[in-house]
């Protein structure tokens, strides 16, 4: 047998859902993600969501309202206070009154928002990103580049339609009265949106490939409300633009507008504007150092060609007098070297002069004393030599024999029949031996 069971009308259930959080639903402050907000009439109407920090899956929902008596006012004071409208996207913290229609269901009407957490949490996450980039040690990478001196190639990341890429381009190559020649290449990419960090890293890899072609990269945008710029404060963006090889400027947003961006990258600045005109100063300020050197220097070689030229003038006239003065020195140089000289060299032939004399006379004596010498050694020779001579002996007596003209010592070399030839002072005698 079936028990009775007890059980109550759908509208009762309702009713009583109805009175429960009627009773305890009341201004409670809630943090929740904005999402499809729109404005309809004088009220605005949207969905309160929140997602796993995980997955990212979204696990819980709730249709929101702002009545016209309340949405005029905290439009205009959220605006005020955080620089951005009431939009999808945000993440907020509201204060609800949760109502319950037997028909329609729950309802969360919000009576007033909570600025500063808004704000809050989008600096918290900024923060995790720039503490995960110190913990990895990359988070001055790029900060520590110094931009080149001239920086005239320049990549630019920016939408190719957009006003910040415009007022960039006009400023960089239309307002340059130094005519700075500037090489400016555009990479397109999205600046606004879910889709932003991933198509800037595109182009950043892009750069990367051909980065001996570039002295920096400029990301810029132009300004618009704070949401649009979330694309920016993200992580993995954050860590290529740290980590890239060449010096990064970032000009995204207006003055207030701040991304993680503006952290890590080597030269921030507050608008595209700005961005282009801190290349052209740099380049101006290198360009008048130039200038200022090339006067320095075109003084300095100025004033070299006067001190030459007053040199020249001085040695031209040094040349013209200099070798009659130079032949008149030695001309008196001379003059003296030969008084000097005929003085000493009377000086020295005289008493050489009376040593050549005695030697003269010297050598007269003694020649004629060796002169008579020899002639009377001479004569004793002469008388010597007539007295030895064979007709001095022929003279005494002697004779002189010889056979077939040889003079003969000894008889025994007289053979039978030779001539004997007798040499007598006075004649000569043949014989013949038998």
């Amino acid at each position: 047998m079936n028990e009775q069971r007890q059980a109550v009308s759908l509208l009762e259930l309702q009713e009583d859902l109805q009175a429960l959080i009627s009773q305890f639903g009341r201004g409670i402050w809630v943090t929740a993600e904005l999402s499809d907000v729109r404005e309809r009439g004088p009220h605005c109407y949207m969905e309160l969501i929140q997602k796993d920090l995980q997955t990212g899956q979204t696990v819980a929902k709730a249709r929101a309202t702002i009545w016209a008596n309340v949405w005029k006012g905290l439009k205009y004071n959220f605006l005020r206070a955080t620089g951005q409208p009431f939009a999808s996207g945000l993440t907020v913290m509201v204060r609800v009154n949760a109502e319950y229609h037997p028909l329609y269901g729950m309802n969360l009407n919000i009576v007033d928002v909570d600025p500063a957490y808004t704000m809050g949490e989008r600096e918290r996450r900024r923060q995790e990103i720039l503490k995960r980039l110190e913990k990895e040690g990359v988070i001055d990478l790029n900060k520590e580049l110094e931009l080149p001196e001239p920086c005239l190639r320049i990549a630019i990341i920016s939408a190719p339609g957009a006003a910040g890429f415009g007022d960039f381009i006009n400023q960089l190559l239309l307002n340059n009265p130094r005519r700075i020649a500037f090489r400016p290449e555009l990479f397109p990419a999205l600046m606004q949106g879910a889709g932003v960090s991933a198509s800037v890293r595109g182009q950043l890899d892009r750069i990367s490939a051909r980065m001996d072609e570039f002295d920096c990269v400029c990301i810029i945008r132009g300004g618009g409300a704070s949401t649009d710029l979330d694309g920016f404060d993200d992580y993995e963006l954050a860590a290529n633009v740290a980590q890239f090889p060449i010096p990064v400027i970032v000009g995204i947003g207006h003055e207030r507008d701040t991304t993680v961006l503006d952290f890590i990258c080597a030269e921030r600045v507050k608008t595209p504007t700005a961005a282009a005109e801190l290349l052209a100063a740099r380049a101006g300020t290198l360009l008048d150092d130039l200038r200022l050197a090339a006067g320095s220097m075109l003084q300095i070689v100025t004033d070299i060609i006067g001190d030459s030229r007053q040199q020249l003038a001085y040695l031209d006239g040094q040349v013209r007098t200099l070798p009659l003065q130079t032949v008149e020195r030695a001309g008196r140089r001379l003059d003296n070297a030969t008084m000097t000289l005929g003085q000493a060299g009377r000086n020295r032939i005289l008493p050489m002069s009376g040593r050549l004399d005695r030697a003269i006379d010297m050598l007269r004596s003694m020649s004629a004393n060796r002169i008579v010498l020899a002639g009377q050694k001479l004569q004793s020779a002469e008388a010597l030599l007539s007295a030895l001579s064979p007709q001095a002996v022929l003279d005494r007596g002697f004779s002189i024999s010889r056979v077939n003209g040889k003079t003969l010592r000894d008889a025994s070399e007289v053979n039978s029949g030779d001539i004997v030839q007798i040499q007598l002072a006075s004649g000569v005698i043949e014989t013949k031996k038998y």
